[in-house]
């Protein structure tokens, strides 16, 4: 017997007895004031939340942006606003490779670790979540207020989601980052160097 066969033998051989699903009717954290703490934990992990009145407020505010308004090519998924290339004709990812900024819908944030929901159900390619420079995600908040559109944790969260569709979904909190090397934090080593969240009411 080659030694594969005694290793995957051994592993056969050792019986895991089976265990029951933790129970998620638990009392998960709340906030008391889920808003105010997604906007600072997003800023803790690099990013910028900030409430708008209106597509004319998001204008207003993204021109106060260096990064978008020197950006040569830009990217908008969100109606009312336009950028320099139309997602819809473009044939193949890859020519998305040099994308300054994007401004992209996302569904509802979570305080908990301020992550944004977002699905590619109004996005051609899903590659835009994660390819360009820098990032703004849109949130229109019902009813216009913010508040509805804050989750106060995960677990709320997950019970939020619709899956009606075939269809790709992710949380995204704060712009890319990593410390491996060294404990050196490095901002955008994998995707965008920052992240502006903006609740529209």
């Amino acid at each position: 017997m080659s030694s594969k066969d005694q290793i995957l033998k051994s592993v056969r051989n050792q019986l895991v007895p089976s265990a029951d699903l933790p129970s998620l009717d638990q009392d998960w954290i709340q906030y008391d004031d889920a808003v105010a703490h997604f906007g600072e934990v997003l800023q803790a992990v690099g990013g910028t939340a900030i409430a708008v009145e209106g597509i004319d407020g998001l204008t207003e505010e993204l021109a106060k942006i260096p990064a978008y308004t020197d950006a040569k090519k830009t990217v908008s998924c969100v109606e009312g606003l336009v950028g320099t290339v139309d997602l819809d004709r473009v044939e193949d990812p890859h020519e998305l490779e040099d994308v300054d900024y994007a401004v992209l819908p996302g569904e509802f944030a979570v305080a908990e670790n301020a992550a944004v929901w977002v699905t590619d159900a109004k996005i051609r390619h899903r590659v835009i979540l994660f390819i360009p420079q820098h990032i703004s995600l849109v949130i229109h908040c019902a009813g216009g207020k913010v508040e509805e559109a804050v989750v106060h944790n995960m677990a709320e969260a997950y019970q939020r989601l619709v899956w009606s569709r075939n269809e790709f979904g992710c949380f995204i909190s704060g712009p890319s980052k990593t410390a491996d090397i060294e404990q050196s934090l490095v901002i955008g080593a994998h995707g965008a160097r920052s992240l502006h969240v903006f609740f529209v009411f």
